[in-house]
């Protein structure tokens, strides 16, 4: 919730989100002190599943420090509600299908005259125009369509899906970033506007690396996941005694600095090794060397002595090694939490970090509806009033 020393306390954000991408962009605003009001059909947003104990880790992460209000928007008076809550909003937040909220009659062209200061924040798959705005988009589908699985994965393999869940962040991050380049924009011309994302341009950038190669040479590069498709080498995954290593080389002190730990400083004048391009076309044997030394170590005592030389290098982490990051965690953005329902969990905060406002510790998820008197109340409804609306199944 809303907290004082924070960058964007004072700020009111209507919350019509679901799953990740647009759950995520609310979160950094919830983060950054933005009072955030979760608006939810009255089962619950469709990421809590069966709630309670039932309710996914990725649903508390995605909705900390949130209000939670129900409401049915496929009613008359559920929509007259939510046009009074837009009245004094400062942003909406929704990623509906494309026309969804125009046919329920509480799209942008609907709320603008309402609230021309309005910022209204719209993430879709393909965006709100083109040939294919209508196509349904998941973070899959996305992957598939904006090149990255063509990228991803082994040439001698199908091409693969990127692990988590990349393009549902990357359209959230932007949904935030436009929203809030938005905000600065109304504060020079008192006017609010539409702010539309599409998931699959925010990923376009992602694949800087192999667009300029394809621009480079006419050819596209061949998927191969342990090697960069840049001329840098070495670039690669490396095995240990109990998993993997990955090392890069991208100036030459790291590479002199790397003979020194393996053991080939006679290489270090090797004209065949001369500069990374060099190394490239011969990059099977500088991976044999490095495999010959990281096969006799175990994981984390490759990775220590490698660190300690300065060169770039990062253990194959698991997932529970990450959640339990002592860095992560002292830095605070992983915070152990206990829930009554969930038990013992892990909660992050944003990953954005500024040197003058506070930092924010996650507060758990509310229950479906938790502030329906208090957020329902502020518009001068009574006791009477939400008794009504509840049984009449509005709210």
């Amino acid at each position: 919730m809303a907290a004082q020393n924070k960058p964007l306390a004072g700020v009111k954000v209507i919350d019509l989100t679901q799953i990740y991408q647009g759950p995520y962009a609310a979160f950094l605003f919830a983060q950054a002190g933005a009072d955030v009001i979760k608006v939810e059909p009255l089962a619950g947003e469709r990421l809590r599943g069966a709630g309670g104990a039932k309710t996914p880790l990725s649903f508390a992460m995605l909705n900390s420090n949130k209000r939670s209000i129900t409401l049915n928007l496929r009613d008359e008076e559920g929509k007259k509600l939510l046009r009074e809550l837009v009245k004094d909003a400062d942003v909406l937040l929704e990623n509906y299908a494309p026309g969804v909220m125009d046919r329920l009659g509480v799209g942008w062209e609907a709320l603008k005259d309402m609230n021309p200061t309005l910022i209204y924040g719209s993430g879709t798959g393909y965006g709100l125009s083109g040939p294919d705005q209508d196509l349904l988009a998941m973070d899959h589908t996305i992957q598939a369509a904006s090149g990255v699985m063509s990228a991803t994965g082994d040439a001698d393999s199908p091409p693969s899906r990127s692990g988590g869940a990349p393009c549902d962040i990357m359209g959230g991050i932007h949904m935030y970033a436009g929203v809030l380049a938005a905000l600065q924009g109304r504060a020079a011309t008192g006017r609010g506007t539409r702010v539309e994302v599409s998931m699959l341009e925010a990923m376009y950038f992602t694949l800087s690396s192999e667009l300029s190669i394809h621009h480079a040479t006419g050819e596209l590069p061949p998927r191969n996941s342990a090697r960069s498709p840049s001329n840098v080498c070495p670039y690669g995954r490396y095995p240990c005694k109990d998993g993997w290593i990955v090392v890069i080389c991208v100036a030459e002190t790291h590479w002199h600095n790397l003979l020194k730990v393996i053991g080939r400083l006679d290489d270090k004048d090797n004209r065949d090794y001369r500069n990374s391009m060099a190394r490239k076309k011969r990059e099977h044997l500088i991976d044999a060397m490095i495999n010959a030394w990281t096969v006799e170590r175990t994981r984390d005592e490759a990775y220590e002595e490698l660190r300690a030389n300065r060169i770039p290098v990062a253990p194959i982490r698991t997932i529970d090694e990450v959640r339990d990051d002592r860095h992560l965690h002292e830095r605070g953005m992983l915070h152990y939490k206990n829930h009554e329902l969930l038990g013992e969990v892990v909660l992050p905060t944003s990953p954005i970090r500024f040197s003058d406002y506070d930092l924010t510790e996650p507060e758990f998820y509310p229950e479906i509806g938790a502030h329906n008197d208090e957020v329902y109340g502020a518009l001068n409804l009574s006791a009477e009033d939400l008794d009504r609306l509840k049984a009449a199944g509005v709210i």
